[in-house]
């Protein structure tokens, strides 16, 4: 029993450790910016994340309201942003009616990255669409 116990934990473990590796793959393979926000207490936070650009403005796509980054970048009104070596100060600007959009940009983008993230935290349809306004 001892034996049946261990195999499937080792088993559940495996799973666990491989989802972490595809999530990491799909997440880190294209494009990824840093994305950097400071909290209340004056602690600097450094976020990877997906962006597109829409039209000329780069949009990022937080999967919920109170997702950390997208607080705090409200809260202190600015981010700075690095992108292919160069930072940036923006405003962020979440626009929900851009979901679609942004979405579609990021699947052709992201391609089966996208999806693999999508599936894995289902957050399409709930996703909010934020960009960049350069200051």
């Amino acid at each position: 029993m001892k034996k049946i116990i261990l195999w499937i934990a080792g088993v559940v473990l495996g799973i666990l450790v491989a989802l972490f590796g595809l999530q990491m793959l799909a997440s880190e393979r294209v494009e990824v910016i840093e994305l950097h926000t400071i909290a209340e207490d004056g602690e600097t936070y450094t976020t990877r994340l997906w962006v597109v650009d829409h039209e000329g403005v780069p949009y990022l796509r937080a999967g919920m309201e109170e997702s950390g980054w997208l607080v705090r970048g409200q809260q202190n009104g600015s981010v700075s942003v690095t992108r292919a070596g160069a930072t940036k100060v923006y405003v962020m600007q979440p626009r929900t009616a851009m979901r679609d959009t942004v979405n579609s940009l990021l699947a052709e983008k992201y391609t089966w990255g996208y999806d693999v993230i999508n599936f894995m935290f289902r957050n399409e349809d709930s996703a909010i669409p934020v960009a960049l306004i350069e200051q």
